[in-house]
């Protein structure tokens, strides 16, 4: 992990204890190395982390979904601080040869959800939900 931190990418502003097993932890790390990481070399600027893990407590607390991949930490959902430049790195992601499981643009911009699967098959859905 270069640019991203275990803490930002565990963070949650519910107040709830958020902390993840070793199974996610080698999840989250797959994701970093292999999507965060070459994603903000390329991108060049800063990148946050709106919502990485997510214990099953604080899931449900967000309203997240039950399918979510954020409890499995094979899930972030970022941004570059504008729909403009989130648009930006979507379309990176998407034509870029990023492994993914799933690219989301969810609500016009506003952030970019992205999941890769450490272990079994990853689908490279690509969704823009409203």
């Amino acid at each position: 992990m270069k640019y991203f931190t275990l803490k930002e990418l565990t963070r949650t502003s519910t107040g709830l204890p958020n902390v993840p097993g070793s199974a996610e932890v080698a999840n989250l790390t797959n994701l970093v190395d292999k999507v965060l990481d070459p994603l903000r070399a390329a991108y060049g600027r800063p990148i946050r982390v709106n919502s990485g893990y997510r214990c099953m407590t604080v899931n449900i607390a967000v309203n997240g979904k039950s399918t979510s991949q954020h409890p499995k930490g094979e899930a972030a959902d970022i941004t570059a601080g504008s729909p403009a430049e989130n648009r930006r790195l979507f379309e990176m992601l998407r034509g870029g040869g990023y492994p993914f499981d799933q690219l989301i643009d969810e609500y016009n911009y506003t952030w970019i959800h992205v999941s890769l699967k450490r272990n079994g098959i990853n689908r490279k859905q690509i969704l823009h939900e409203s």
